[in-house]
């Protein structure tokens, strides 16, 4: 069993101090490939190209040019020919254009520039989900590697030392018992070990198939020991809440609404619509041109449709207020959350450490016959369950700092969605 243990300490030290705490993940640029790649993504990106289009039509305004033509052919009856009947050629133009009031064109433009400005903040946010879960789905890969690869090491070094005792047995050197016991005990190894390689081919078929454009190395990479945050957990929630693209989406949509809300408010006065009007008669003996006003009655209605905008836009905002207050508080959740998963790490490498020399002690027990071959097998399942918790922990403590930092956008992040946006002024 003395290998085993030089293997499990070999796989803890694997990586060497000096390893950048990043180097196990994939790539920058193949993990921005692979994020950009997400179907949710390029959908949202196809939301910005939408976003764009329907400002452009809103810059536009709402009303078209319409052109109206009226042929006719008129017959009279009482015509002063020899007959008494005649056909004139007649016809009939009309040009029409509803007038956008002054100030709503500028209301219409706002509200097109919040809508893109919110539509790139969405896609930012798309990118940052899948983000979560290619570390998500990544940590959970490497973490399956790691405790395959210690299901194994256990495995192979009990099936090292059951040949060993076999051969003491058939030379009388051993008893038959603990050739039974260390039976039992390699075949509960290999029941953990066909656990942990199912594990593993789970995660890694559950990583490929979401991100598909991600080449994978053969094995996954070895975790390092984690090392703590470099700043405070204040100014890491205080960067998360800051750069939050929901939060900012969610404050352009309720500037979007404060424009729209203004515009219906602008809009119980109506567009009016001005008629050009030409027409001939009688084969063109008779011709005339006018201009037509027209001006929209129905106050009650665009009144309701004033208040309800007016509401939406105060509906927006407390979305916003609820937004924020729930960001602020998975922020300061999850930086509380990495600051302690890095103590839980320490305790629980502590705790392998003191395992490690427990079994030490107990294979020299053993040795000299002051305990049974079960108790010192005790003691070894106790360091290989110390061992897996280690782990755990130390994949727990880098996913935590990793998740901080992929909501601070510090990783795998590519840059501000509204740069070169305007704020809203609410004033």
């Amino acid at each position: 069993m003395i290998a085993l243990h030089r293997t499990l300490f070999a796989l803890l030290a694997l990586a060497p101090a000096a390893l950048s705490a990043q180097a196990f993940l994939p790539p920058l640029e193949l993990a921005r490939q692979a994020i950009a790649a997400q179907p949710e993504v390029r959908a949202a990106d196809a939301r910005v190209s939408e976003a764009r289009e329907r400002a452009l039509a809103l810059a536009a305004g709402p009303h078209d040019t319409v052109l109206s033509l009226a042929p006719t052919r008129r017959s009279v009856h009482d015509a002063p020919t020899p007959g008494g009947r005649a056909g004139y050629r007649e016809w009939e133009m009309q040009l029409s254009r509803a007038i956008r009031l002054p100030g709503k064109a500028a209301l219409d433009r706002e509200s097109g520039a919040h809508a893109v400005a919110a539509a790139a903040l969405l896609h930012g946010d798309a990118e940052h989900q899948a983000a979560r879960l290619l570390l998500r789905q990544w940590m959970a890969w490497l973490q399956a590697q790691a405790a395959s690869d210690l299901a194994q090491a256990r495995a192979q070094a009990i099936a090292g030392e059951r040949a060993a005792l076999a051969r003491r047995v058939e030379l009388g050197d051993a008893a038959r018992r603990e050739l039974d016991q260390l039976d039992a005990e390699l075949a509960l190894a290999g029941a953990a070990l066909r656990e942990a390689q199912a594990e593993l081919e789970a995660a890694q078929l559950t990583l490929a198939a979401d991100f598909t454009t991600l080449p994978l190395p053969p094995r996954a990479p070895a975790l390092p020991a984690p090392v703590a945050l470099a700043e405070t957990g204040a100014q890491w929630t205080h960067r998360i809440i800051e750069r939050s693209h929901e939060i900012r989406a969610a404050g352009e949509l309720a500037a979007q609404r404060d424009a729209l809300a203004a515009r219906a408010r602008r809009e119980r006065l109506p567009d009016p619509s001005i008629d050009l009007r030409s027409f001939a008669e009688r084969d063109g003996m008779e011709r005339g041109i006018g201009i037509t006003l027209s001006i929209p009655l129905g106050n009650r209605r665009r009144a309701a449709e004033a208040r309800a905008e007016s509401a939406a836009a105060a509906a927006a905002h407390s979305e916003l207020a609820a937004m924020r207050r729930d960001i602020e508080r998975e922020a300061r959740l999850d930086v509380a959350h990495a600051l302690a998963a890095f103590d839980l790490w320490q305790a629980a490498a502590a705790a392998r450490t003191a395992t490690a020399a427990s079994v030490a002690r107990q294979r020299r027990a053993w040795e000299l016959g002051e305990i049974g071959l079960a108790e010192r097998l005790q003691a070894e399942r106790l360091d290989a369950e110390a061992a897996l918790a280690e782990l755990r922990a130390r994949v727990a403590a880098h996913a935590s700092q990793l998740r901080v930092q992929v909501d601070a956008h510090e990783l795998w992040h590519t840059g501000d969605d509204t740069a070169g946006h305007a704020p809203h002024d609410p004033s």
